[in-house]
């Protein structure tokens, strides 16, 4: 009879991964660190935002708030985003988009260390696509949602996730929403 294997350990600080799951980098491997409140879209959400945004997005400008793994943003380049910008305050976590970056050979993503709060505050930039995945429990998506429509382009929409309901604020509309396990989620459009 053969004994059962355990399963493999994870040293601590090792790193996380998250796969790319549509596009050029498709089944590509990102690599994060572990740091509180850090946890990817899963799959099954991303697989549901990029079908409602269309799979593909030739030319689009895009801001990945709260990057993170940068799940979201390296998602939008694998299906032909033009540029993604990438703000997030975490050095370990700039550490590895940095690293997922050159990996993937994306010179189309800037990376940004800065408190996405504030950069949204003081940038004019304007975007087609906005991602909003601030850590889970912040509070934080509630505070960046009041800025999103000045950084949308006509039409642009903004996809939100937080713990609770998505309500659009002045100058966005809720075009679709879900919810998976304790995350809510939703596609606003630029009014």
């Amino acid at each position: 009879m053969l004994a059962k294997r355990a399963p493999p350990q994870r040293a601590h600080g090792a790193p996380n991964r998250v796969r790319i799951i549509g596009g050029q980098y498709r089944r590509r491997l990102l690599d994060f660190p572990d740091s509180t409140g850090l946890r990817p879209t899963p799959d099954r959400v991303r697989e549901t935002l990029f079908n409602w945004l269309g799979q593909d997005l030739p030319g689009w400008i895009c801001l990945d708030l709260f990057a993170g793994s940068g799940a979201l943003g390296f998602e939008a380049v694998s299906r032909g985003a033009e540029r993604v910008v990438m703000i997030e305050r975490d050095s370990r976590a700039i550490g590895a988009l940095e690293k997922n970056r050159a990996t993937l050979g994306a010179s189309q993503v800037d990376i940004l260390r800065a408190d996405a709060l504030a950069w949204l505050a003081n940038s004019r930039e304007t975007f087609d696509l906005i991602f909003v995945d601030p850590p889970f429990d912040s509070g934080l998506a509630g505070a960046a949602l009041a800025e999103l429509a000045r950084h949308l382009k006509p039409g642009g929409q903004a996809y939100i996730e937080q713990a609770d309901p998505v309500v659009a604020p002045p100058g966005l509309i809720v075009h679709r929403s879900g919810r998976a396990g304790r995350s809510h989620f939703a596609l606003l459009v630029k009014e």
